[in-house]
């Protein structure tokens, strides 16, 4: 029987990874002096259960048909790709890197698939920061609305770290991630008749305001 070969990691790389790993714990060391995690620890889970692949799906999908606006169904296609090219890309990623989470991390998180289980890089910070960037830049909504959607992100990044989910270097690599998907988006986005056409296609309903709609 052939021996199945690990993975061999440069010197270089070795290095930076431990680097990482340190500052990490020093920075999760420094932020609870200031934020006691057990005490905050539920508001990060929320937080996480908020930015969960899963979660966005299903509630996106339902936001989908109960507003079959031909206003909105452009938006609410091209969100959805944007989503789902997330998850592509993360799963891609983390499947081939296959970085552990931190030790100190509890393995409690909501619909953990596949891999899911791999820290590099957090698909929580791509998912927040790709949010915040399309209602930002590609879908512009009213601008008393970014205070809350940058703190939302924000705050989704900064919990991934205290939660122990990841390291820094896995939630840069994830802001970086979802700012390309951002940026891709706008090159693909998808025109309303061909939006209109996805969405006739996921379902046999008319949209409100189309000029079949009776």
């Amino acid at each position: 029987m052939t021996e199945i070969k690990k993975r061999k990691i440069s010197p270089a790389l070795q290095a930076v990874l431990e680097c990482d790993k340190e500052y990490t714990k020093k920075f999760v060391l420094w932020a609870n002096q200031f934020l006691p995690l057990r005490s905050l620890r539920i508001h990060y889970k929320t937080l996480e259960v908020s930015c969960h692949g899963i979660a966005w799906y299903a509630c996106w999908f339902a936001f989908m048909w109960i507003h079959t606006n031909t206003s909105l169904v452009q938006m609410q296609i091209n969100m959805l790709l944007g989503l789902t090219l997330d998850v592509i890309f993360i799963a891609l990623t983390k499947a081939y890197t296959r970085r552990r989470r931190p030790m100190e991390n509890t393995d409690d998180m909501l619909g953990q698939i596949g891999p899911d289980k791999f820290s590099f890089p957090s698909g929580h910070a791509s998912r927040a920061v790709y949010v915040a960037y399309f209602f930002i830049n590609l879908y512009p909504i009213s601008i008393f609305f970014y205070p809350p959607l940058l703190a939302w992100a924000t705050s989704v990044c900064i919990s991934r770290i205290l939660l122990n989910r990841h390291h820094l270097l896995d939630v840069g690599a994830g802001v970086g991630l979802g700012l390309f998907e951002g940026w891709l988006l706008g090159l693909l986005w998808v025109s309303q008749e061909t939006s209109e056409w996805i969405w006739s296609s996921l379902t046999d309903e008319k949209l409100d305001g189309g000029d079949y709609h009776v």
